[in-house]
Formats: structure tokens, sequence, C-alpha cells
């Protein structure tokens, strides 16, 4: 069901929803309040598909908020999705224009869940430090994906102001990656690794991410250098396109067979083909929504770009 309120307050958007949980069950029963902070500039859709996959294994209301121009006068126009238009989600799009849109935090507050936890999400452009802007003072969790963010200094931003609690999708994008280099690894257990280099496209952060978790955890040089093509990646291939582990009796290497697969290579064992492909946006909300705890491993990963060798 679909309900249209153009020009509304956050009272009725309550009214609407309290009335939309007593004519529809499947609106009961949510874990998590998810605010999505986003441009009305911004792939609305995308962000609507991403939301409600996630919601599939997390039952969310999710607050879309989409920011117009700071001119003119304050206007909230609604629209409210639940049962089958939004999935396992109950999901309010609100555009936001005029004086209101520098008080996203007000607009807000009236509609979140009562004794659940809060994660905000900004698809495309974040705050410098999410901790520190409103949507983010209110959350437990945090979650960006610099991929979407253009600005030249996103990923030194998020080195300089990660505070616990911040997560980014660039990270979850690498997660079945990262158990194959471990598993890789446990392959030749007792073999002290001397250097690393991780091949990928220029401006890809997963590949910077990648190589400052190999950074921080070995505590070898990595060689950050530039692999792979903007073409690769628009055939689905995945962004790192290869490894090497240099050890003293060869060279550990995880490469990119096709968009499905990737070659593992290790030291006196046969070659093995291991599957695997590039994650949706969709699924990655979805891990980062599975533990609201801090994430350390990913902010040992940020500390570790700090190590890294690029050429």
């Amino acid at each position: 069901m679909i309900i249209d309120l153009p020009d509304t307050t956050t009272r009725k958007i309550s009214a609407a929803l309290l009335e939309s949980k007593e004519a529809f069950s499947q609106a009961t029963g949510r874990v998590l309040t998810l605010i999505v902070v986003a441009s009305q500039d911004d792939d609305v859709d995308a962000i609507i598909a991403a939301t409600e996959g996630a919601a599939h294994e997390h039952p969310a209301r999710v607050l879309v908020m989409l920011a117009g121009p700071k001119e003119g006068p304050a206007l909230l126009d609604a629209q409210i999705r639940v049962a089958g238009e939004a999935g396992a989600a109950e999901m309010v799009l609100m555009r936001i224009s005029g004086e209101l849109s520098q008080h996203l935090e007000s607009v807000v507050t009236p509609l979140l869940l009562p004794d659940t936890p809060i994660v905000a999400w900004w698809p495309y452009a974040a705050p410098a430090d999410p901790s520190e802007h409103p949507i983010g003072r209110l959350s437990q969790r945090r979650i960006t994906d610099a991929l979407y963010d253009t600005r030249s200094f996103v990923l030194s931003a998020r080195r300089e102001n990660y505070t616990p609690g911040d997560s980014d999708l660039m990270w979850s994008r690498i997660t079945q990656w990262r158990g194959i280099v471990a598993s890789s690894l446990e392959q030749c257990p007792g073999k002290q690794i001397t250097a690393a280099r991780v091949h990928g496209p220029i401006d890809h952060p997963s590949v910077d991410i990648a190589a400052g978790w190999l950074a921080d955890r070995l505590g070898v040089e990595i060689v950050r250098s530039t692999g792979g093509s903007t073409h690769e990646l628009e055939q689905g291939m995945f962004m790192i396109s290869s490894l090497e582990l240099e050890q003293q009796d060869g060279t550990v290497e995880i490469s990119v067979v096709d968009s499905r697969t990737i070659r593992v290579s290790v030291p006196g064992l046969p070659d093995s083909l291991v599957a695997l492909s590039r994650r949706s946006i969709a699924e990655c909300l979805a891990e980062e929504l599975r533990h609201l705890d801090p994430d350390i491993a990913y902010a040992h990963a940020l500390r570790g770009l700090g190590q890294l060798t690029r050429r």
C-alpha cells in the first residue's frame, strides 16, 4: 500500500503509520530504525531497492530523508510504503526543503521506533565526521559509502574522524575476499609474509581499505598499485584484480579469472578456483545491519591506510 501525504507534518505521518499498522499485520515486529540521508538529486530508486533488499533480513522502519533546496518555504512531502510496496520494511520517503532541510533531526525524531536501535546510512555524500552530524548523534551505527562519495578527501576523512560505530560499505564489499585471503594463508602455516602487493583501479576505495587491512594485520610493506580497469569493473569483475603475498619460498597469489571466479595459487599446491562475485548494495547493507557493535577490524584497516606505499 502507498499513502501519499503532500505538504504534511510529522504528526500526520505518525498517524498514517499507526493506521497502516492496524490494517497490515506485517507492519509490526520491526527490529530497528534505519535513517537514510540523501539528496533529492540522488538515485532514489536505487536507495529504495537497497533498503527493501536489506529489510528481508532485517525488518525495519526505514525513514528516507531527501533534502532539497534550502531556499524557499519549509515543505515536507511524504510517501508511506507498507506491505507489498515495501517488502519487509515499513518505509517513509520524505522530501524536505526550505528551512526544514537544515533541521533533519527535528523532522525524524517523532518517527523513530521506541526501544529499538537506530542506524544512519548515507548512500552518497556523507559528512566528514558522521558521528557529529545531528542524525549521526541519534544513531548507534553510522554507515557511509566511499564508492559513491566522489570527494577526493573521503578516505582521509574516514580515517581521521573515525568514531566507534562508524562503518562503510567499501569494507563489507570485500568481506568474502578477506575470508579467502585468510583461508589461503592457513594453507601455509608458519611461513612469514615479507611483502605484499595489491592491484586494483586507482579510484576504488575497497582496494585501498583491503590494502590498509593487510598493512595493519601483517606489519610489512604493502604496495597499493594500479591494476585492472574501469571497463573490467563495468563487466562485473571483482575490484581487487590481484593480491601477491611474498614468502621466502614463493608467492601466494589471489587473482581474478572472470566475473564469478578467482584463482588461488599457493606454493607447493595445485591452483584452486573459488567462486566470488561483486556484492550488491543490499547485500552489503544487510551485513552491516547484522552487528551494531563497533567494527574494530574496520577501524584497524583505516589505521593501516597510513602505512601504504603507492606505486
